[in-house]
């Protein structure tokens, strides 16, 4: 009996310990005071007005209930620093001139005669220079999107014949995307200053909503290096990248890793949708499920499905080895302001330059 009860404890004191090792260690609390002063030490060296930036960094942060860890806030700093300087309103080189240039091919795809667009612009706005001087004039996004605004504001059928031309899609110092901004500002702490457009371009907006991208979704990456991806090619595109590579290792067909799964904006099935169409057999699923579980590729879901599983399993048997659960995603930039071949790899890896020398400076 002696025995048995030593036996029990033993095991006893096992199971403890198990779930001593295994228990959650909440994160240590952080006053406001602590993180705005860690803010302005891991800010770069030159940035101006650094408890301003502190400020607005640490309200969005808790705004959102988002950890301040000295790993998320290198995250941030790293961004804006590649995106921007740390300047609110970045200057952009020549910007008048590529603004024409989109206004005039938006304007020549919609079958907009020329000659039309070029009076609209001779029109004098309402500071009495005409809208093609201001364009030609035009430094940064904020004020090219402004002069927008009252473009179509103004000019008769401004609206109606140039309202989807506003060639300014992202601004700020995060280059947050002002569409991702409109559809995340429910929750939006601060008064808004006419339009979510116009909170985009103050730093207090710029900072909440380019942090709401970086940050407000859960990820199972191991390296921030592909959340820095997702900030440039969309949440879980290294994710759905890595993903496209397993379907292209199992089924043979080349496949462009560039995240996206599923054509969102048609029924028609994808390259993606049609490569895993191949293996149906093999997955024991049919094509309106495989549909069904590839739309789950906005979110940490799809990596619970059985497809995901499944096409993982397939692609490391055929290849004898693991594959990466996170890649890359392989997308050129397109923008009327990039003037060289620039990918999303190449952002997050300076990016994630910039943010090593974030965590240098916090040790």
């Amino acid at each position: 009996m002696q025995a048995n009860r030593l036996i029990m404890s033993i095991a006893a004191l096992l199971v403890l310990a198990g779930c001593g090792t295994q228990r959650i260690q909440e994160p240590p609390a952080r006053t406001p005071a602590e993180v705005r002063a860690e803010i302005v030490r891991l800010l770069p060296a030159k940035t101006v007005d650094r408890q301003g930036w502190a400020t607005d960094i640490y309200a969005a942060f808790a705004a959102q209930n988002i950890y301040p860890s000295t790993q998320n806030l290198c995250s941030v700093l790293a961004v804006t620093e590649q995106e921007s300087t740390f300047q609110v309103d970045p200057r952009v080189p020549g910007l008048g001139r590529i603004a024409r240039e989109e206004i005039d091919r938006r304007a020549a795809k919609a079958h907009i005669p020329g000659l039309l667009v070029s009076g609209a612009l001779q029109v004098s706005s309402s500071n009495g220079k005409s809208y093609s001087d201001r364009l030609n004039a035009a430094r940064s996004e904020k004020e090219l999107s402004a002069i927008f605004d009252d473009f179509i504001g103004m000019v008769p059928m401004g609206r109606t014949l140039f309202g989807g031309f506003n060639p300014v899609h992202t601004g700020g110092p995060m280059q947050v995307s002002i569409d991702f901004a409109e559809e995340q500002a429910r929750d939006y702490p601060y008064p808004v200053d006419g339009s979510i457009r116009r909170e985009v371009f103050s730093r207090r907006g710029g900072m909440y909503f380019g942090i709401a991208h970086l940050l407000g979704y859960p990820v199972s990456y191991k390296q921030p290096l592909y959340r820095f991806a997702d900030f440039n090619a969309g949440w879980y595109a290294s994710r759905n990248a890595a993903f496209q590579n397993a379907v292209s290792r199992a089924t043979g067909i080349p496949l462009a890793l560039d995240g996206d799964l599923v054509r969102y904006d048609s029924i028609m099935p994808g390259t993606t949708e049609l490569a895993v169409r191949t293996l149906g057999k093999q997955l024991g699923m049919r094509n309106p499920t495989i549909r069904n579980q590839l739309e789950k590729g906005k979110s940490l879901e799809f990596e619970d499905t059985d497809l995901y599983q499944r096409v993982f399993e397939l692609a490391e048997q055929a290849e004898g080895r693991s594959l990466p659960r996170a890649v890359l995603p392989g997308i050129v930039l397109q923008s009327p302001k990039i003037t060289r071949k620039l990918t999303t790899a190449w952002f997050a890896k300076r990016v994630d330059e910039r943010y090593q020398r974030c965590m240098a400076r916090a040790r």
